[in-house]
């Protein structure tokens, strides 16, 4: 579930005002106090605190992790998931979602505390509940020795509640004296600082058009890092199929960042660690494949008589099989030490990527001649594709053109609008050969379903093929046309 919350202080002598009156919209019900007892676990390093994350246990709760999702306002929104299971030990479901943050370092318990809470509902007037008003009394613990205390009120909304409900209820907290701050959660309020002085493990280092080489590398495979890392739960979960998309862009954009500036890195460091990523791209690549097909299909089949429609679910739940296999040995990698240690790779190569002597030089006036090299080795491919290129040429356009545009994007930073133009007309090249080859694997794919299957799904299959060929054909006819767009805008001024 998303955790939609807003945290507030409560000055000494503060009192909730009256709340469910007439005008609110909503009723007020003051429920039973609660005492709760709370242990957080985290790396001896403070890792989860330090990317925003948290585990803990409750007596008769169980056992919560809590994922940074985003803040908007005084709304703090959190992917949260809960697991049964007593206090020894965390579950193992739940240490595989924040298996990303801990990697190969233990788990402890670092901070206990006890807090008493004085719950409020807040109802629609029809009775459905919209949201908690939670004002709790902490104590953080030592031992048996209280080493600190606060007061916080925290309004979480239900899946059901609007945004502005959490608006109204925080407005009229602060009218009544409460103190609005960073929607810190209880955890980092009890380290008192403890992650902060520590820093964050993954940094993006601010960039300019001066950056150094080695600033800039930092920055992009900081990004790449980043964005494998804030994917990688909603790659475990299954929950949304552009989490996979997602932390497989995040493999591919390191691998090609490293293979387009390899002339400044190490070559046996950069070889391994484009080789685990590779590892990690093609499983994620097996899982994206099938989600797009089953898009693909599923559209094509909403088009369909209903009868047909009918007989071609039997395909769909055929390809939702395959994804499933696929699943599984993408879960299996991410369960081993190799992806552990694989992460470990990427956490230092975004601080300190293995450089070779030069790296202090600009950024701007080395690597423009890098990036020229996917775009000549572009440039070349269409040159030599002919009026009718086989579909496997036309793939390769395409794998080409992205190449082109991850080393345009990588030097944004310091190249500025030019790059960004340029990386976006490649871009246009890249989607509409993309759109060629998803009709050409569908088309493959549903060939292969249709000669082991049912006689009334074979036909359906002929159909959504006739589908694809549509798509292919028409993307075969326009993809000249955006290239030759493309190729007339004076983008490539910035290159040598």
């Amino acid at each position: 579930m998303t955790e939609r919350e807003a945290k507030l202080a409560a000055p000494p002598g503060f009192q909730l005002p009256e709340l469910g009156g007439p005008d609110d919209g909503f009723k007020a019900e003051p429920q039973t106090a609660r005492r709760l007892r709370t242990t957080y676990y985290d790396t001896a390093d403070l890792r989860l605190a330090r990317w925003g994350a948290s585990l803990r246990h409750r007596p008769g709760e169980g056992w919560t992790v809590k994922l940074p999702e985003g803040q908007a306002g005084a709304l703090l929104v959190r992917a949260e998931h809960v697991f049964s299971g007593d206090g020894r030990r965390p579950p193992a479901e739940a240490v595989a979602l924040v298996r990303p943050f801990v990697r190969t370092c233990r788990l402890s318990p670092v901070v206990r505390m006890r807090t008493l809470r004085h719950p409020v509902e807040l109802r629609e007037p029809a009775g459905s509940r919209l949201a908690e008003l939670a004002d709790d009394e902490v104590q953080v613990l030592d031992g048996r020795r209280v080493v600190t205390r606060f007061r916080e009120l925290e309004v979480e909304l239900d899946e059901a509640a609007d945004d502005d409900l959490l608006e109204q209820v925080v407005e009229r907290l602060l009218d009544a004296g409460a103190e609005q701050g960073e929607p810190t959660p209880k955890y980092l309020r009890a380290l008192g600082g403890r992650e902060r002085a520590l820093g964050p493990e993954v940094v993006q280092p601010e960039v300019d058009a001066g950056a150094s080489v080695e600033t800039l590398l930092r920055h992009d495979l900081a990004g790449g890092t980043l964005r494998l890392f804030r994917h990688e739960a909603g790659v475990r979960t299954g929950e949304d199929p552009e989490a996979v998309h997602q932390a497989r862009v995040a493999t591919r954009r390191i691998r090609s960042t490293l293979r387009t500036f390899s002339k400044l890195l190490d070559e046996e460091w950069t070889d391994r660690l484009r080789a685990d990523l590779k590892w990690l791209a093609d499983l994620l690549g097996e899982v994206r494949d099938t989600d797009v097909l089953l898009e693909r299909f599923s559209g094509h089949l909403a088009e369909l008589p209903a009868a047909d429609a009918k007989a071609g679910r039997w395909l769909l739940a055929r390809l939702a099989g395959q994804r499933d296999d696929a699943r599984r040995r993408l879960l299996g990698a991410m369960a081993s030490q190799k992806y552990v240690v694989l992460l470990d790779d990427l956490v230092a190569a975004a601080a300190a990527p293995a450089l070779l002597p030069g790296a202090d030089s600009p950024a701007a006036e080395v690597m423009p001649a890098l990036v020229a090299k996917p775009w000549k080795k572009l440039r070349k491919e269409v040159r030599g594709a002919g009026d009718d290129p086989p579909d496997h040429e036309l793939h390769q356009i395409r794998i080409r053109a992205k190449r082109a545009r991850y080393a345009a994007e990588a030097v944004e930073p310091v190249i500025g609008k030019p790059a960004g133009d340029f990386a976006d007309a490649v871009a246009d090249i890249q989607s509409v050969l993309g759109d060629h080859q998803d009709a050409v694997v569908g088309e493959a794919w549903l060939r292969g379903a249709a000669g082991a299957g049912r006689r009334d799904a074979a036909l359906v299959a002929g159909m959504l093929i006739a589908a694809e060929r549509a798509s292919a054909a028409s993307t075969r006819d326009g993809w000249r046309q955006v290239w030759d767009a493309a190729n007339r805008r004076k983008l490539r001024a910035w290159l040598p």
